[in-house]
């Protein structure tokens, strides 16, 4: 396991992903933002849902995804419908 899995929510297959499509630290991932890493995954793996954006959220802010509050879940969740 690297960097990111160390980080909450983040398992060896995100970390995979996430470093398959040139992310591979934490600075990285909190610069690019869960939305544009989500649709960089996304790009590679179609099955990419709304929990793994909640995920990618949840690991910038070093937090479980179940403790999103909830404007910021109804955020990326319009953001994720955008593209269904």
């Amino acid at each position: 396991m690297g960097e990111l899995a160390k980080l909450p929510n983040i398992g060896k297959v995100v970390e995979e992903q996430l470093n398959q499509v040139g992310i591979t630290t934490y600075e990285e991932l909190k610069e690019l933002g869960s939305r544009q890493a989500w649709l960089r995954i996304k790009a590679i793996d179609d099955s990419a849902c709304i929990h793994r954006l909640y995920s990618l959220e949840g690991a910038i802010l070093g937090i479980k995804k179940t403790e999103l509050d909830p404007e910021t879940k109804a955020d990326l969740k319009d953001f994720y419908n955008s593209f269904r």
